[in-house]
């Protein structure tokens, strides 16, 4: 048992949002809690996404710790750029002192459960091997990058990057010929940011994002000082964005689109539009995302507004196409500022890849059956094996040897609460939209099982087949199912296709926890 073996209670794999709430939640309840991160710095997807225009979509307020003493930090912008939010996070660490139980440059290859110790046995890259009581994954969503296939990448001359691995020193496009492989998030905020610099782009678009109009507002422009509530009346909007559906400071019109005139319709649109950031994808109408009808009068508003600014015929159509490629806002929309202006510039060009497939990447550009492109950069905006990616990088196996990549991809992916698997003891999932209820819940279930003096939590069996029927209930009760989105895995070859996000909002979520809370975890076992 030589030195290079470390113990601690709770090991946490990831220094984004998730997991330095953990760390700092779980040390205010006195637990020994170490955080291992690959990056060199705390952020998580803000340390990783540093390309061009990079910029969070949620509004302040309510993108931050919503713990009282932490309001302290003076935001700019009511959607946050990058820098800043890298210095949101050295503001947290200044003020939590977080990076004391923070190991970095330290990238986690497996964890196997030992039955005999009831504790999970965890090797790092170097060959480092650390035992915890319990391991926390906070992975994130969107860490695992996806590069298709592309024949002929590898001999490419130019400068050629994924949006996930921007260099540090950033990439000078003044003047030059770049093609942006993608229109996702990050292809939206790079060509929007990179428009007026280029001599010439060339986007690879498969699927139209169907973007929303961030309606960015300044903390220094007096008139937009509505975005920028007073610290007094945080409480109050925490407390909101709890109770709604998606989590964020407003929520669903609590009528259908049919109960309402065509006037009316249409003036709930607008101001939706007019207030920017999610609202008209989540404060909707409550059936948007259920009824087809409901979805059709939104996407053909939507449409409307969006072909409005687009100049060129044959562009607006591969853009804003009259007949919805699919429902609206069952692949996540982003947020643009000035997105569909860039293809009006003459030294912009667009190309359906659906009708024209990019069939090899040559030393010097980007061929379809339409001939060569020459560019000197390739942007790879090409998207993630989102949501369970992180957690399958990582070799993690339990007590009988068994692996859980193996298992989600023979059986489909099966958590219960998608918080752990059944068989897989100790083990925690924090991400996306739910970390933050998941992580008070889950510190109080440590607390809980350290007073009971218990060692290990298990999910049984069917607790796990009764959440996974709920999942899929909900999600085929929606029009979710009908887009090939990473919502579903469906942007990776060959991955499953299921729902690997619960569509039943946070309240619901939220009162089957404490639900199981109060009921003493009945739905699992506890050793």
């Amino acid at each position: 048992m030589g030195s290079s073996e470390d113990m601690c209670e709770i090991l946490v794999i990831g220094a984004g949002f998730s997991g330095i709430y953990a760390l700092h939640n779980l040390r205010k309840r006195k637990f020994n809690v170490k955080v291992y991160e690959a990056g060199t710095n705390m952020g998580g997807t803000w340390y990783w996404n540093r390309y061009p225009g990079a910029r969070v979509d949620t509004d302040n307020p309510i993108y931050q710790f919503n713990e009282e003493g932490l309001w302290d930090f003076a935001w700019t912008e009511r959607f946050p750029a990058h820098p800043e939010l890298q210095e949101y996070f050295r503001y947290l660490d200044d003020k939590l002192q977080l990076s004391r139980d923070i190991e970095y440059n330290t990238n986690v290859s497996a964890a196997q459960f030992d039955n005999a110790r009831n504790q999970w046995q965890v090797k790092t890259d170097d060959g480092r091997v650390t035992w915890a009581n319990h391991l926390f994954l906070c992975t994130g969503s969107t860490t695992t990058r996806y590069t298709p296939p592309f024949k002929g990448l590898d001999r490419f001359k130019g400068i050629c990057h994924h949006s996930y691995v921007w260099p540090k020193a950033g990439v000078n496009f003044d003047g030059k010929r770049v093609a942006v492989i993608g229109t996702g998030a990050s292809a939206v905020q790079i060509i929007q940011e990179i428009g007026s610099k280029v001599g010439h782009l060339t986007v690879y678009q498969r699927t139209p994002n169907l973007c929303l109009p961030m309606q960015q507002a300044k903390a220094a422009d007096p008139s937009k000082g509505a975005w920028f509530p007073p610290k007094s009346k945080f409480p109050e909007i925490f407390g909101a964005a709890r109770k709604s559906f998606s989590g964020l400071n407003f929520d669903w019109e609590r009528k259908n689109a049919a109960d309402v005139t065509p006037e009316e319709r249409r003036a709930l649109y607008e101001s939706l539009y007019a207030h920017g950031g999610f609202a008209f994808w989540l404060a909707n109408f409550r059936d948007m995302l259920f009824d087809k009808e409901s979805n059709a009068y939104a996407y053909t508003f939507w449409a409307e507004k969006a072909r409005a600014r687009i100049h060129d015929v044959v562009k607006r159509d591969i853009l804003a196409p009259l007949v919805a490629p699919h429902a609206f806002g069952i692949k996540r929309p982003c947020l643009e500022q000035s997105y569909y202006e860039v293809f009006n510039q003459s030294n912009v060009d667009l190309v359906n890849v659906r009708e024209s497939p990019i069939l090899e990447i040559t030393e010097n550009g980007v061929r379809t059956e339409k001939g060569v492109v020459e560019v000197d950069i390739i942007v790879l905006a090409t998207g993630f094996d989102s949501l369970t990616g992180s957690i399958k990088s990582i070799d993690i196996r339990n007590g009988k040897g068994e692996s859980l990549r193996d298992m989600w991809k023979r059986n489909g992916t099966s958590t219960y609460l998608g918080l752990t698997t059944a068989g897989f003891p100790n083990l925690w999932y924090m991400y996306g939209p739910q970390a933050k209820i998941q992580g008070e819940w889950l510190v109080e279930l440590m607390v809980r099982m350290r007073d009971e003096k218990r060692k290990v939590v298990d999910a049984k069996k069917e607790s796990e087949e009764s959440w996974t029927k709920e999942v899929w209930d909900v999600w085929e009760a929606s029009l979710f199912p009908g887009a090939d989105s990473w919502y579903q895995g469906a942007n990776i070859p060959g991955k499953t296709r299921e729902p690997l996000c619960y569509a039943g909002g946070y309240p619901r979520y939220e009162d089957l926890l404490n639900k199981i809370a109060a009921d003493g975890y009945k739905t699992f076992n506890l050793a």
